[in-house]
């Protein structure tokens, strides 16, 4: 791989595990500098603090103060902010079973976090005249799914956003686009808390049973595997998609039909 991000600063949000830690590899063997972000540290995420090609800061970006020292922890210049944290936490008793402090757990950690930190870094890359910002979306956005009814709200007000500030801070120079991911191989979909095992405790297939119906939702017939998706958010994040800004970009193995 080149390393055509070599020299620059990157931030990744939830960069401990999952997509998070695929995009922080791929920034960091992309030659980036990676400043990771994450309430737990990983055998992954730990691996690269020790070769030297990231740094991880413990931070809950739900705490007030959460976003604003991330950003200062990465120091003066930053090029890259990936918004990745967030979690979908599946609602197999539907919609009136959903608290509302559910709801405000939900939209705090993947619409006001991603919000927040991109408030506390824009700044910077208006002063420089450059950065790129690539937040981690879902494909329930556009598809809404009453499994995952707030995480599904909460998504499609963040690709929103997204496509809003590009339209604002384009013209300074900052790229804003988003990427929107079908069912991934993460902990959040197949971990012993995540969507698989949830619905299954509420239905009366096993957690393999779900997934594989999920999978076979797709043309592919697999789930992405996080580093497809990091993949896409290097390309992004580079010199290579100049002109792409504001777009929403689905890894989904055709999950999304466009019929």
């Amino acid at each position: 791989m080149t390393k055509e991000l070599q020299g620059r600063t990157a931030v990744v949000t939830g960069a401990s595990k999952g997509i998070g830690l695929a995009v922080t590899q791929a920034l960091a063997a992309a030659g980036a500098h990676v400043v990771a972000g994450s309430r737990t540290a990983s055998e992954g995420l730990e691996a690269l603090v020790a070769d030297g090609n990231a740094s991880w800061v413990p931070v809950d970006l739900t705490r007030p103060e959460g976003p604003a020292a991330l950003i200062a922890a990465a120091g003066g210049r930053i090029d890259i902010l990936v918004n990745n944290v967030g979690s979908a936490p599946a609602r197999p008793g539907g919609f009136l079973s959903v608290t509302e402090e559910q709801w405000r757990r939900t939209m705090e950690l993947n619409l006001f976090v991603p919000v927040a930190v991109t408030r506390a870094v824009l700044p910077r890359m208006v002063e420089a005249g450059r950065g790129c910002v690539i937040t981690i979306g879902s494909v329930n956005a556009t598809l809404p799914d009453p499994l995952v009814v707030d995480y599904s709200a909460a998504k499609a007000a963040l690709v929103n956003f997204s496509k809003a500030l590009s339209k604002e801070f384009g013209p300074q120079g900052v790229r804003i686009n988003s990427v929107s991911p079908g069912p991934v191989e993460t902990e959040l979909w197949l971990g012993g808390g995540g969507v698989a095992a949830t619905v299954s405790a509420a239905s009366e297939l096993t957690p393999e049973e779900v997934a594989a119906k999920a999978a076979g939702a797709t043309v592919t017939g697999r789930f992405s595997h996080p580093s497809e998706v990091a993949e896409l958010v290097l390309f992004l994040a580079g010199d290579r998609a100049p002109n792409v800004i504001g777009s929403n970009v689905t890894v989904d193995g055709g999950f999304i039909p466009t019929w």
